[in-house]
């Protein structure tokens, strides 16, 4: 059976046999033809009545049922050749044709051309949506990112494992899928929301290097970039290391790789910057910062600290300086306002530079000096706008952070065909939640504190602790996240009882880690890609559920499988549960 691909137009003058769906048919009377589909392409069957039995079927077919159909290739009029398929200039004239299947109406557009289904109709009929060639295309594009992944890790000496599914509770951030046993009544797995504490025993075990492309589960909200319960990261672990420069330069490779040969895209930054933590946050407003443009923030505080306009009278006062800005319109500039009250602020205040002139709301209550330092700190020229944010300076770097998105977006300012990396590093180990003022870890519970155990000692301010932690962002999303791993039980103990976790609680939740720590566990740093996330933005894919075969849709419920569903209670009692129904508690 042959493809329908482009190699058909080496067989001019040869009977093939070809077999897919109908795409199209138009019957021109005396002959009918067929756009005949597969997953390499498309080609142009021709029926004609010296085949009678052929024309017989032909006439009957319908788009999308299945046909095989064996034929001479013969090279099109040159007329008649269509320039946009990669078989245009041949087509097979017919002398058998078979019905293998028919197809009821289509639910759902199979085709990329014409209306396009909404979302959730192609979910509930993904296996139709999937005939689309774009669909086939990623498909096929995800198979050829891993295998570059693969490659790649192969020839670094790490050392592909698989990790269990049934597990126990993480506290990696998320909410756990819980796993009921039937063996242990009360009893529950938990699905891993990382192999972490499996790849850190690999390490105890001897691996040197680990990696696989690795199912992770976490019933967080779904989102445009983030999928719902499952989803795949590149999870890789290096044993003997105790910096985590030594991963970020094993790694970095790949993902310019990935970037440049895989997606074809320009790297903006060669040399990836690594920023800390605090810098990116002063800087961008965020720890996953999009480089492709400028737009930073500046710090006005200290040329501000006098200032008698009473909503600059704050701890922190910054600005963005937006090229071009002095075009927005009214409506734009109420919908910049609006979003940033909607992160928090009491509203948006702005200077406009025009001609030689600022025009402000605000401007009436600054001295002409104040005016002038603005400008001169900000490099604001005519044409531009400076917006500016006041507030806690956590809150400022909140606001402006997102005003900076927006200003991108309203500019076209995110070249889709440019991929601007860097590394964030030095995060702090713990956070404090704003309502509660409750801290918690900041990114993974296991990580290293630089300093050791005579840091979470010794540092008065919990908050102030850094631990070598890191992120990859690509064009402002989150793509990795890693550290150098904590390989002593006395610090993992003292980490987690500054939380009000007890010794016995920390055995007891990480026994199996901890007990292999006491038999030579050598120091080890990893990190792990998301890789939906970084395939959506390599391929320019408009949601992260385009790039996965059967995800679920943005409530998290599978359409086309009815998933989660109601069970018999017989499987319940199985397991030793019963539904109590919200009345009855």
């Amino acid at each position: 059976m042959r493809s329908l691909s482009n190699a058909l137009n080496a067989e001019i003058g040869k009977t093939v046999q070809v077999s897919g769906w109908v795409n199209s048919r138009r019957d021109h009377g005396g002959l009918i033809f067929i756009d005949l589909r597969d997953h390499t392409g498309i080609i142009q069957l021709v029926i004609t009545p010296d085949a009678p039995k052929a024309f017989a079927v032909a006439e009957g077919l319908r788009d999308e049922f299945v046909i095989s159909a064996t034929g001479l290739v013969r090279e099109r009029a040159p007329e008649l050749k269509n320039p946009n398929i990669s078989t245009g200039d041949i087509e097979i004239v017919v002398d058998n044709l078979t019905l293998i299947n028919r197809s009821e109406p289509l639910p759902v557009n199979t085709h990329d051309e014409g209306d396009p289904s909404g979302e959730e109709l192609r979910l509930k009929y993904r296996f139709l949506d999937l005939r689309r060639p774009s669909m086939q295309n990623i498909l096929r594009r995800r198979a050829e990112f891993y295998r570059i992944m693969r490659q790649y890790m192969d020839e670094h000496d790490f050392i592909e494992i698989t990790t269990p599914i049934l597990a126990n509770s993480s506290p990696e951030g998320a909410r756990d899928f819980l796993v009921p046993s039937r063996l242990h009544a009360g009893k529950f797995y938990a699905l891993p929301q990382a192999p972490q504490q499996f790849k850190q025993l690999l390490m105890v075990g001897g691996v040197p290097r680990y990696y696989q492309i690795a199912p992770c589960f976490r019933d967080e909200d779904p989102r445009a970039d983030r999928l719902y319960g499952d989803f795949y990261q590149l999870d890789c672990e290096m044993s003997f290391v105790d910096d985590g420069e030594v991963v970020r330069q094993t790694m970095e490779p790949l993902i310019k790789k990935l970037v440049k040969d895989f997606a074809g895209k320009t790297l903006v930054n060669e040399d990836v910057p690594r920023l800390t933590y605090r810098e990116a946050m002063e800087r961008y407003g965020t720890d996953k910062p999009d480089l492709r443009y400028g737009l930073e923030l500046i710090d006005l505080t200290e040329a501000l600290k006098d200032c008698e306009f009473k909503v600059f009278q704050t701890p922190c006062v910054k600005a963005i300086r937006v090229s071009g800005g002095s075009k927005f319109t009214r409506k734009q500039i109420d919908e910049f306002t609006e979003l940033a009250r909607k992160n928090g602020a009491g509203g948006l205040a702005y200077i406009l530079y025009e001609n030689g002139t600022v025009r402000s709301p605000i401007a009436k209550f600054l001295k002409d000096s104040e005016l002038a330092e603005i400008q001169k700190l900000t490099g604001a020229e005519d044409g531009d706008a400076v917006f500016f944010g006041a507030d806690l300076r956590q809150n400022v770097n909140k606001v402006l952070g997102q005003m900076r998105i927006a200003f991108a977006d309203t500019l076209g300012l995110k070249n889709p065909q440019e991929v601007a990396l860097c590394w964030i590093v030095d995060f702090p180990l713990y956070e404090q939640d704003e309502a509660t003022g409750k801290i918690d870890f900041c990114h993974n519970p296991f990580s290293m504190p630089n300093g050791g155990l005579k840091a979470l000692r010794e540092t008065e301010n919990k908050l102030d602790i850094i631990a070598d932690q890191y992120d990859m962002a690509m064009n402002g999303l989150e793509l990795c996240s890693g550290a150098v791993r904590n390989y002593d039980p006395e610090i993992t103990y003292e980490a987690f009882r500054i939380l009000g976790y007890s010794r016995e609680e920390v055995a007891k939740r990480f026994s199996g880690m901890l007990n292999a720590f006491k038999f030579g566990a050598p120091p080890h740093a990893g990190c792990a890609f998301g890789l939906d996330r970084m395939l959506m933005e390599l391929l320019d894919t408009d949601s992260i559920r385009d790039v996965v075969a059967f995800p679920k849709n943005g409530s998290g419920v599978d359409l086309m499988m009815d998933s989660p569903s109601v069970v018999d209670d017989s499987q319940l009692e199985d397991v030793h549960l019963a539904i109590v129904k919200e009345d009855e508690q």
